[in-house]
Protein backbone atom coordinates (compact mmCIF):
# COMPACT_ATOMS: atom_id res chain seq x y z
CA UNK A 1 0.00 0.00 0.00
CA UNK A 2 2.87 2.43 0.62
CA UNK A 3 4.18 2.40 -2.95
CA UNK A 4 1.02 3.77 -4.62
CA UNK A 5 0.78 6.51 -1.98
CA UNK A 6 4.36 7.59 -2.66
CA UNK A 7 3.78 7.59 -6.41
CA UNK A 8 0.59 9.61 -5.97
CA UNK A 9 2.44 12.17 -3.86
CA UNK A 10 5.19 12.50 -6.45
CA UNK A 11 2.61 12.97 -9.20
CA UNK A 12 0.78 15.61 -7.15
CA UNK A 13 4.00 17.52 -6.47
CA UNK A 14 5.06 17.32 -10.12
CA UNK A 15 1.73 18.72 -11.34
CA UNK A 16 1.91 21.45 -8.70
CA UNK A 17 5.45 22.40 -9.75
CA UNK A 18 4.42 22.62 -13.41
CA UNK A 19 1.42 24.82 -12.55
CA UNK A 20 3.53 26.97 -10.27
CA UNK A 21 6.21 27.39 -12.95
CA UNK A 22 3.64 28.83 -15.35
CA UNK A 23 2.49 31.37 -12.76
CA UNK A 24 6.05 32.24 -11.81
CA UNK A 25 7.11 33.19 -15.32
CA UNK A 26 3.84 34.55 -16.71
CA UNK A 27 1.80 36.35 -14.09
CA UNK A 28 -1.92 35.59 -14.16
CA UNK A 29 -4.22 38.09 -12.43
CA UNK A 30 -6.56 36.54 -9.89
CA UNK A 31 -10.13 37.66 -9.23
CA UNK A 32 -9.46 37.25 -5.48
CA UNK A 33 -6.26 38.21 -3.69
CA UNK A 34 -5.18 35.44 -1.34
CA UNK A 35 -2.10 33.93 0.21
CA UNK A 36 -1.84 31.60 -2.78
CA UNK A 37 -2.15 34.34 -5.40
CA UNK A 38 0.35 36.54 -3.55
CA UNK A 39 2.88 33.70 -3.44
CA UNK A 40 2.48 33.38 -7.21
CA UNK A 41 2.99 37.13 -7.61
CA UNK A 42 6.01 37.12 -5.33
CA UNK A 43 7.97 34.93 -7.77
CA UNK A 44 6.58 36.35 -11.02
CA UNK A 45 9.00 38.48 -13.03
CA UNK A 46 6.08 39.60 -15.21
CA UNK A 47 4.00 40.96 -12.32
CA UNK A 48 5.79 44.30 -12.04
CA UNK A 49 5.92 45.27 -15.73
CA UNK A 50 2.48 46.91 -15.51
CA UNK A 51 0.96 49.38 -13.10
CA UNK A 52 -0.92 47.17 -10.62
CA UNK A 53 -4.55 46.28 -11.16
CA UNK A 54 -6.38 46.23 -8.83
CA UNK A 55 -4.51 49.33 -7.74
CA UNK A 56 -3.13 49.82 -4.25
CA UNK A 57 -1.11 52.28 -2.20
CA UNK A 58 2.10 50.95 -0.65
CA UNK A 59 3.19 52.40 2.69
CA UNK A 60 5.04 51.58 5.91
CA UNK A 61 4.54 52.11 9.62
CA UNK A 62 7.55 52.00 11.92
CA UNK A 63 8.90 52.78 15.37
CA UNK A 64 10.33 56.11 14.17
CA UNK A 65 10.69 58.89 16.73
CA UNK A 66 7.24 60.51 17.01
CA UNK A 67 8.83 63.93 17.46
CA UNK A 68 9.33 63.76 13.69
CA UNK A 69 6.31 65.67 12.40
CA UNK A 70 7.29 68.07 9.62
CA UNK A 71 10.44 69.41 7.93
CA UNK A 72 9.33 72.87 9.06
CA UNK A 73 9.16 71.92 12.76
CA UNK A 74 11.76 70.87 15.39
CA UNK A 75 12.37 67.13 15.62
CA UNK A 76 12.50 66.39 11.88
CA UNK A 77 15.76 64.46 12.45
CA UNK A 78 14.81 63.07 15.90
CA UNK A 79 16.55 59.73 16.32
CA UNK A 80 15.04 57.84 19.27
CA UNK A 81 13.63 55.31 16.83
CA UNK A 82 12.91 52.33 19.09
CA UNK A 83 9.96 53.61 21.10
CA UNK A 84 7.34 54.79 18.60
CA UNK A 85 3.99 52.97 18.44
CA UNK A 86 0.28 53.63 17.76
CA UNK A 87 -1.21 53.30 21.27
CA UNK A 88 -1.60 50.98 24.26
CA UNK A 89 -4.58 48.59 24.48
CA UNK A 90 -5.81 46.87 27.63
CA UNK A 91 -7.12 43.40 26.68
CA UNK A 92 -8.26 40.80 29.24
CA UNK A 93 -6.01 42.25 31.90
CA UNK A 94 -2.90 42.55 29.73
CA UNK A 95 -1.38 45.60 28.06
CA UNK A 96 -0.65 45.30 24.34
CA UNK A 97 1.38 47.90 22.48
CA UNK A 98 -0.25 48.45 19.06
CA UNK A 99 2.43 48.54 16.38
CA UNK A 100 0.18 48.45 13.33
CA UNK A 101 -3.52 49.00 12.71
CA UNK A 102 -5.11 49.49 9.30
CA UNK A 103 -8.54 48.96 7.81
CA UNK A 104 -8.64 46.79 4.74
CA UNK A 105 -8.67 45.40 2.19
CA UNK A 106 -4.89 45.07 2.34
CA UNK A 107 -1.79 42.94 2.67
CA UNK A 108 1.19 42.97 5.01
CA UNK A 109 4.19 42.55 2.66
CA UNK A 110 7.18 42.90 5.01
CA UNK A 111 7.76 42.80 8.77
CA UNK A 112 11.20 43.89 9.96
CA UNK A 113 11.91 43.62 13.72
CA UNK A 114 14.85 43.94 16.04
CA UNK A 115 15.45 44.55 19.75
CA UNK A 116 18.03 44.01 22.46
CA UNK A 117 15.60 41.72 24.35
CA UNK A 118 13.18 39.55 22.36
CA UNK A 119 11.05 38.33 25.29
CA UNK A 120 7.32 39.07 25.09
CA UNK A 121 4.38 38.08 22.87
CA UNK A 122 3.64 39.31 19.33
CA UNK A 123 0.03 38.97 18.17
CA UNK A 124 -1.63 39.49 14.77
CA UNK A 125 -5.40 40.07 14.60
CA UNK A 126 -7.50 40.07 11.43
CA UNK A 127 -10.87 41.56 10.45
CA UNK A 128 -11.74 42.95 13.88
CA UNK A 129 -11.52 39.63 15.68
CA UNK A 130 -10.89 39.76 19.43
CA UNK A 131 -8.76 36.63 19.12
CA UNK A 132 -5.37 36.75 17.38
CA UNK A 133 -4.88 34.43 14.41
CA UNK A 134 -1.11 34.46 14.92
CA UNK A 135 0.67 34.36 18.29
CA UNK A 136 4.47 34.53 18.29
CA UNK A 137 6.16 33.93 21.69
CA UNK A 138 8.79 36.64 21.16
CA UNK A 139 9.63 39.80 19.24
CA UNK A 140 10.89 37.47 16.53
CA UNK A 141 9.11 36.36 13.33
CA UNK A 142 11.40 33.32 13.04
CA UNK A 143 9.14 31.79 15.74
CA UNK A 144 6.02 32.05 13.55
CA UNK A 145 3.63 29.21 14.55
CA UNK A 146 3.95 27.56 11.10
CA UNK A 147 7.41 27.27 9.58
CA UNK A 148 7.96 29.96 6.94
CA UNK A 149 11.40 28.84 5.74
CA UNK A 150 14.21 30.79 4.17
CA UNK A 151 14.50 33.18 2.40
CA UNK A 152 10.91 34.27 3.15
CA UNK A 153 12.11 34.60 6.74
CA UNK A 154 15.53 36.21 7.19
CA UNK A 155 17.58 36.15 10.39
CA UNK A 156 19.79 39.22 10.65
CA UNK A 157 23.49 39.21 11.34
CA UNK A 158 24.38 39.87 15.01
CA UNK A 159 21.46 37.59 16.00
CA UNK A 160 21.70 35.87 19.40
CA UNK A 161 19.48 32.82 19.97
CA UNK A 162 18.76 33.53 23.63
CA UNK A 163 15.44 35.41 23.76
CA UNK A 164 16.83 37.77 26.38
CA UNK A 165 19.56 38.80 23.93
CA UNK A 166 19.84 40.96 20.82
CA UNK A 167 18.35 39.80 17.52
CA UNK A 168 16.42 40.77 14.45
CA UNK A 169 14.40 39.14 11.65
CA UNK A 170 12.60 40.11 8.44
CA UNK A 171 9.47 38.28 7.31
CA UNK A 172 8.28 38.42 3.68
CA UNK A 173 5.37 35.99 4.03
CA UNK A 174 2.33 37.92 2.72
CA UNK A 175 -0.52 38.36 5.21
CA UNK A 176 -3.71 39.41 3.35
CA UNK A 177 -6.80 40.75 5.11
CA UNK A 178 -10.30 41.59 3.86
CA UNK A 179 -11.37 44.14 6.50
CA UNK A 180 -8.56 45.04 8.88
CA UNK A 181 -5.31 44.01 10.53
CA UNK A 182 -3.79 44.86 13.91
CA UNK A 183 -0.35 43.82 15.19
CA UNK A 184 0.51 44.17 18.87
CA UNK A 185 3.36 43.36 21.24
CA UNK A 186 3.00 42.51 24.90
CA UNK A 187 6.17 43.35 26.77
CA UNK A 188 7.39 41.65 29.93
CA UNK A 189 8.37 43.71 32.94
CA UNK A 190 11.99 42.98 32.08
CA UNK A 191 11.72 44.30 28.53
CA UNK A 192 9.57 47.38 29.17
CA UNK A 193 12.53 49.74 28.87
CA UNK A 194 14.13 48.00 25.88
CA UNK A 195 13.95 49.64 22.47
CA UNK A 196 11.74 47.66 20.08
CA UNK A 197 12.44 48.70 16.50
CA UNK A 198 10.06 47.74 13.72
CA UNK A 199 9.05 48.42 10.13
CA UNK A 200 5.82 46.98 8.72
CA UNK A 201 5.23 47.40 4.99
CA UNK A 202 1.75 47.00 3.60
CA UNK A 203 -0.61 47.50 0.66
CA UNK A 204 -3.97 49.25 0.93
CA UNK A 205 -6.27 48.21 -1.92
CA UNK A 206 -9.12 50.27 -3.29
CA UNK A 207 -12.47 49.63 -1.53
CA UNK A 208 -14.33 46.65 -2.93
CA UNK A 209 -11.21 44.67 -3.82
CA UNK A 210 -11.77 41.00 -3.04
CA UNK A 211 -9.21 39.75 -0.52
CA UNK A 212 -9.22 36.40 1.29
CA UNK A 213 -8.02 36.88 4.87
CA UNK A 214 -4.95 34.96 6.00
CA UNK A 215 -5.42 31.90 8.22
CA UNK A 216 -2.90 29.46 9.65
CA UNK A 217 -5.05 26.65 8.27
CA UNK A 218 -4.61 27.91 4.71
CA UNK A 219 -0.89 28.42 5.32
CA UNK A 220 -0.58 24.78 6.40
CA UNK A 221 -2.50 23.71 3.28
CA UNK A 222 -0.08 25.73 1.11
CA UNK A 223 3.12 24.58 2.83
CA UNK A 224 4.22 22.83 -0.37
CA UNK A 225 3.85 26.04 -2.38
CA UNK A 226 5.65 28.02 0.33
CA UNK A 227 8.54 25.55 0.16
CA UNK A 228 8.69 25.94 -3.63
CA UNK A 229 8.64 29.75 -3.35
CA UNK A 230 11.62 29.58 -1.01
CA UNK A 231 13.43 27.21 -3.36
CA UNK A 232 12.72 29.42 -6.38
CA UNK A 233 13.91 32.55 -4.58
CA UNK A 234 17.17 30.81 -3.71
CA UNK A 235 17.56 29.36 -7.21
CA UNK A 236 15.99 31.78 -9.71
CA UNK A 237 14.97 30.25 -13.05
CA UNK A 238 17.34 30.61 -15.99
CA UNK A 239 15.41 31.84 -19.04
CA UNK A 240 16.82 30.32 -22.22
CA UNK A 241 13.57 30.05 -24.19
CA UNK A 242 12.41 32.53 -26.79
CA UNK A 243 14.45 34.44 -29.34
CA UNK A 244 18.18 34.49 -28.61
CA UNK A 245 20.27 37.46 -29.75
CA UNK A 246 24.04 37.64 -29.32
CA UNK A 247 26.38 40.54 -30.06
CA UNK A 248 29.74 40.15 -31.73
CA UNK A 249 32.89 40.18 -29.61
CA UNK A 250 34.62 43.55 -29.75
CA UNK A 251 37.29 45.69 -28.07
CA UNK A 252 35.21 48.82 -28.79
CA UNK A 253 31.64 49.65 -27.83
CA UNK A 254 29.28 46.70 -28.20
CA UNK A 255 25.64 47.03 -29.29
CA UNK A 256 22.87 44.50 -29.75
CA UNK A 257 19.73 45.25 -31.77
CA UNK A 258 16.83 43.16 -30.50
CA UNK A 259 13.98 41.73 -32.60
CA UNK A 260 11.29 44.28 -33.48
CA UNK A 261 7.65 44.28 -32.44
CA UNK A 262 5.76 43.85 -29.17
CA UNK A 263 8.33 41.89 -27.15
CA UNK A 264 10.14 41.80 -23.82
CA UNK A 265 13.66 40.99 -22.71
CA UNK A 266 13.27 38.14 -20.21
CA UNK A 267 16.97 37.60 -19.47
CA UNK A 268 20.20 39.46 -20.20
CA UNK A 269 23.69 37.98 -19.96
CA UNK A 270 26.94 39.91 -20.36
CA UNK A 271 30.34 38.28 -20.50
CA UNK A 272 33.57 40.23 -19.94
CA UNK A 273 36.82 38.49 -20.90
CA UNK A 274 40.33 39.01 -22.19
CA UNK A 275 41.36 41.48 -19.47
CA UNK A 276 44.09 41.69 -16.87
CA UNK A 277 42.85 40.66 -13.44
CA UNK A 278 43.93 43.98 -11.92
CA UNK A 279 41.75 45.85 -14.43
CA UNK A 280 38.46 44.14 -13.57
CA UNK A 281 37.10 46.68 -11.08
CA UNK A 282 38.09 49.58 -13.33
CA UNK A 283 36.39 47.95 -16.31
CA UNK A 284 33.20 47.35 -14.31
CA UNK A 285 33.08 50.94 -13.04
CA UNK A 286 34.08 52.72 -16.25
CA UNK A 287 31.94 50.62 -18.63
CA UNK A 288 28.32 51.70 -18.78
CA UNK A 289 25.26 49.69 -19.73
CA UNK A 290 22.83 51.63 -21.92
CA UNK A 291 19.44 50.29 -23.02
CA UNK A 292 17.18 52.23 -25.37
CA UNK A 293 13.54 51.20 -25.69
CA UNK A 294 11.53 52.63 -28.58
CA UNK A 295 14.07 55.40 -29.12
CA UNK A 296 14.39 56.56 -25.49
CA UNK A 297 17.30 55.90 -23.15
CA UNK A 298 15.83 54.02 -20.18
CA UNK A 299 18.86 52.32 -18.60
CA UNK A 300 22.21 54.00 -18.02
CA UNK A 301 24.47 52.71 -15.26
CA UNK A 302 27.99 51.35 -14.70
CA UNK A 303 28.18 47.58 -15.04
CA UNK A 304 29.40 47.37 -11.43
CA UNK A 305 26.28 49.13 -10.16
CA UNK A 306 23.73 47.48 -12.41
CA UNK A 307 24.92 43.88 -12.06
CA UNK A 308 27.40 43.59 -9.26
CA UNK A 309 26.58 45.38 -6.05
CA UNK A 310 28.69 48.52 -6.30
CA UNK A 311 32.17 49.81 -6.96
CA UNK A 312 34.04 46.74 -5.66
CA UNK A 313 32.16 44.58 -8.21
CA UNK A 314 31.86 41.57 -5.89
CA UNK A 315 30.08 38.31 -6.59
CA UNK A 316 26.38 38.57 -5.70
CA UNK A 317 23.25 36.46 -6.15
CA UNK A 318 19.67 37.60 -5.63
CA UNK A 319 16.26 37.36 -7.27
CA UNK A 320 17.10 39.78 -10.10
CA UNK A 321 20.90 39.67 -10.49
CA UNK A 322 23.82 37.27 -10.44
CA UNK A 323 27.53 38.00 -10.81
CA UNK A 324 30.49 35.70 -10.25
CA UNK A 325 32.85 38.62 -9.58
CA UNK A 326 34.95 37.58 -12.60
CA UNK A 327 32.98 38.90 -15.59
CA UNK A 328 29.88 36.71 -15.84
CA UNK A 329 26.84 38.98 -15.33
CA UNK A 330 23.13 38.09 -15.42
CA UNK A 331 19.93 40.13 -15.15
CA UNK A 332 16.44 38.65 -14.86
CA UNK A 333 14.36 41.84 -15.11
CA UNK A 334 11.56 41.55 -17.68
CA UNK A 335 11.86 44.58 -19.99
CA UNK A 336 8.97 45.09 -22.45
CA UNK A 337 9.03 47.32 -25.51
CA UNK A 338 6.64 48.24 -28.32
CA UNK A 339 8.80 48.20 -31.43
CA UNK A 340 12.55 48.27 -30.93
CA UNK A 341 15.28 47.91 -28.32
CA UNK A 342 19.05 48.39 -28.42
CA UNK A 343 21.45 47.24 -25.69
CA UNK A 344 24.89 48.89 -25.64
CA UNK A 345 28.01 48.60 -23.52
CA UNK A 346 29.90 51.88 -23.60
CA UNK A 347 33.36 50.56 -22.93
CA UNK A 348 36.13 51.98 -20.78
CA UNK A 349 38.78 53.81 -22.78
CA UNK A 350 42.37 52.55 -22.86
CA UNK A 351 41.34 49.20 -21.36
CA UNK A 352 41.43 46.20 -23.67
CA UNK A 353 38.81 43.55 -23.06
CA UNK A 354 36.14 41.67 -24.92
CA UNK A 355 32.43 41.85 -24.19
CA UNK A 356 29.45 39.91 -25.45
CA UNK A 357 25.77 40.60 -24.88
CA UNK A 358 23.26 37.76 -24.96
CA UNK A 359 19.55 38.48 -24.60
CA UNK A 360 16.48 36.27 -24.70
CA UNK A 361 13.22 37.92 -25.75
CA UNK A 362 9.63 36.73 -25.91
CA UNK A 363 6.44 38.15 -27.43
CA UNK A 364 4.56 40.38 -24.97
CA UNK A 365 1.49 42.35 -26.00
CA UNK A 366 1.72 45.99 -24.96
CA UNK A 367 -1.24 46.90 -22.74
CA UNK A 368 -2.56 50.20 -21.36
CA UNK A 369 -0.91 49.74 -17.95
CA UNK A 370 2.42 48.40 -19.23
CA UNK A 371 5.61 50.25 -18.26
CA UNK A 372 9.22 50.46 -19.44
CA UNK A 373 12.07 49.24 -17.25
CA UNK A 374 14.44 51.98 -16.02
CA UNK A 375 17.72 52.22 -14.12
CA UNK A 376 19.73 55.36 -13.46
CA UNK A 377 22.50 56.56 -11.13
CA UNK A 378 23.24 59.54 -8.94
CA UNK A 379 26.54 60.33 -7.19
CA UNK A 380 27.87 63.03 -4.88
CA UNK A 381 31.15 63.32 -3.01
CA UNK A 382 31.90 64.90 0.34
CA UNK A 383 28.35 64.87 1.71
CA UNK A 384 28.39 66.09 5.34
CA UNK A 385 27.04 63.73 8.01
CA UNK A 386 26.20 64.81 11.55
CA UNK A 387 25.99 63.05 14.91
CA UNK A 388 23.62 65.60 16.47
CA UNK A 389 19.96 64.95 15.64
CA UNK A 390 19.01 68.43 16.90
CA UNK A 391 21.55 70.33 14.82
CA UNK A 392 20.40 72.97 12.34
CA UNK A 393 23.02 71.63 9.90
CA UNK A 394 21.35 68.26 9.29
CA UNK A 395 20.65 67.20 5.73
CA UNK A 396 18.07 65.09 3.90
CA UNK A 397 20.07 63.82 0.91
CA UNK A 398 18.02 63.03 -2.20
CA UNK A 399 18.51 59.37 -3.04
CA UNK A 400 16.33 59.71 -6.14
CA UNK A 401 13.30 61.57 -7.48
CA UNK A 402 11.15 59.91 -10.15
CA UNK A 403 8.46 61.71 -12.14
CA UNK A 404 5.29 60.39 -13.76
CA UNK A 405 3.62 57.05 -13.24
CA UNK A 406 5.61 54.01 -12.23
CA UNK A 407 6.56 51.24 -9.81
CA UNK A 408 9.71 51.46 -7.64
CA UNK A 409 11.47 48.09 -7.47
CA UNK A 410 14.85 48.40 -5.74
CA UNK A 411 18.13 50.21 -5.30
CA UNK A 412 21.85 50.08 -4.61
CA UNK A 413 23.77 52.35 -2.25
CA UNK A 414 27.54 52.40 -2.77
CA UNK A 415 29.46 54.36 -0.11
CA UNK A 416 32.90 55.59 0.79
CA UNK A 417 32.77 56.53 4.47
CA UNK A 418 35.39 58.97 5.77
CA UNK A 419 34.02 58.75 9.32
CA UNK A 420 35.72 56.42 11.82
CA UNK A 421 32.57 54.33 12.29
CA UNK A 422 28.87 53.99 11.40
CA UNK A 423 27.54 56.51 8.89
CA UNK A 424 23.99 55.17 8.36
CA UNK A 425 22.06 56.29 11.43
CA UNK A 426 19.67 58.35 9.30
CA UNK A 427 16.15 57.26 8.34
CA UNK A 428 14.78 56.88 4.83
CA UNK A 429 11.85 59.12 3.90
CA UNK A 430 9.90 58.11 0.80
CA UNK A 431 7.25 60.55 -0.38
CA UNK A 432 4.62 59.32 -2.86
CA UNK A 433 2.53 61.64 -5.04
CA UNK A 434 0.91 64.29 -2.80
CA UNK A 435 2.14 63.04 0.58
CA UNK A 436 1.98 65.56 3.43
CA UNK A 437 4.17 63.15 5.45
CA UNK A 438 6.35 60.36 3.98
CA UNK A 439 4.48 57.14 3.20
CA UNK A 440 7.68 55.37 4.25
CA UNK A 441 9.35 56.75 7.38
CA UNK A 442 12.25 54.50 8.37
CA UNK A 443 14.49 53.83 11.35
CA UNK A 444 18.01 53.62 9.88
CA UNK A 445 19.98 52.64 6.80
CA UNK A 446 20.72 49.06 7.84
CA UNK A 447 17.05 48.57 8.77
CA UNK A 448 15.94 49.59 5.28
CA UNK A 449 18.36 47.02 3.84
CA UNK A 450 17.03 44.11 5.95
CA UNK A 451 19.69 43.84 8.62
CA UNK A 452 20.22 45.43 12.04
CA UNK A 453 22.70 46.50 14.70
CA UNK A 454 25.44 48.30 12.78
CA UNK A 455 28.31 48.11 12.01
CA UNK A 456 27.39 45.81 9.16
CA UNK A 457 29.04 42.58 8.09
CA UNK A 458 28.74 41.36 4.47
CA UNK A 459 25.69 39.25 3.65
CA UNK A 460 23.72 38.22 0.57
CA UNK A 461 20.03 37.21 0.30
CA UNK A 462 17.34 36.94 -2.37
CA UNK A 463 15.98 40.35 -1.32
CA UNK A 464 19.32 42.14 -1.09
CA UNK A 465 22.34 42.41 1.11
CA UNK A 466 25.57 44.16 1.98
CA UNK A 467 28.08 42.92 -0.61
CA UNK A 468 30.85 45.22 0.62
CA UNK A 469 31.89 46.17 4.17
CA UNK A 470 35.60 46.89 3.91
CA UNK A 471 36.23 47.43 7.62
CA UNK A 472 34.42 46.16 10.71
CA UNK A 473 34.11 49.76 11.89
CA UNK A 474 32.22 50.75 8.67
CA UNK A 475 35.04 53.13 7.69
CA UNK A 476 35.97 52.99 4.01
CA UNK A 477 34.11 51.15 1.23
CA UNK A 478 30.58 49.89 1.82
CA UNK A 479 27.59 48.86 -0.27
CA UNK A 480 23.96 47.87 0.29
CA UNK A 481 21.27 46.76 -2.15
CA UNK A 482 17.57 45.96 -1.80
CA UNK A 483 15.35 44.10 -4.24
CA UNK A 484 11.58 44.44 -3.86
CA UNK A 485 9.00 41.77 -4.71
CA UNK A 486 5.58 42.23 -3.08
CA UNK A 487 6.87 45.40 -1.41
CA UNK A 488 7.26 47.37 -4.65
CA UNK A 489 5.99 50.96 -4.48
CA UNK A 490 3.53 52.22 -7.14
CA UNK A 491 3.29 55.98 -7.74
CA UNK A 492 1.09 58.08 -10.04
CA UNK A 493 2.80 61.47 -10.10
CA UNK A 494 6.11 61.34 -8.26
CA UNK A 495 8.29 59.32 -5.93
CA UNK A 496 10.85 61.21 -3.85
CA UNK A 497 13.34 59.21 -1.78
CA UNK A 498 15.40 61.15 0.78
CA UNK A 499 17.74 59.78 3.43
CA UNK A 500 18.94 61.54 6.57
CA UNK A 501 22.68 62.13 6.78
CA UNK A 502 23.18 61.13 10.42
CA UNK A 503 26.15 59.20 11.79
CA UNK A 504 27.89 58.25 15.02
CA UNK A 505 30.65 60.81 14.41
CA UNK A 506 30.60 63.99 12.38
CA UNK A 507 32.33 63.73 9.02
CA UNK A 508 31.77 63.16 5.30
CA UNK A 509 30.70 60.38 2.93
CA UNK A 510 30.63 59.77 -0.82
CA UNK A 511 27.30 58.30 -1.97
CA UNK A 512 26.46 56.69 -5.30
CA UNK A 513 22.96 55.32 -5.82
CA UNK A 514 21.46 53.19 -8.57
CA UNK A 515 17.70 52.72 -8.71
CA UNK A 516 15.48 50.23 -10.54
CA UNK A 517 11.89 50.99 -11.49
CA UNK A 518 9.24 50.71 -14.17
CA UNK A 519 7.73 53.84 -15.66
CA UNK A 520 6.42 55.61 -18.73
Amino acid sequence: MKRPIVLSSILLITVFELTFAVHATSFVKNTEISLGSLLDELVSYDAVVSYPSPSYKAAQVSSYDRRTVSPTKPGWFANNDGFGFVRLDSIEGRVEKVLFEKDGPGVITRIWLTTSDKRGILRIYFDGSSKPEVIIPAYDTSLFPVQIGQPLSLTHTHYQKDLSKTGGTTCFLPLPYAKSCRITFEETSETAKAAHYYQIGYRSYVPGTKVKTFTLEEMKFLKGKIALVNERLLNPPVFTQGTKSVSSVSHSNVSLQLPSGNRAVCSLHISISGFKADDYKTIMNQSWLRIDFDGARCVYAPLANFFSGGKEAPAIHNWYFSSDGKGCLDSRWVMPYKQKAVITIEKAKNLKYEATITAFTKPMKWTQNMLYFHSTCRAEQGIPVNNDADSNDNLDWNFTTLQGRGVYCGDLLSVYNYCPDWYGEGDEKIWIDNDAFPSFMGTGTEDYYNCSWAPVVPFDTSFGGAPTAEEASSHGKNAFYRMRNLDVIPFNKQLKFDIEMLSWHKGKVDYETTVFWYGK
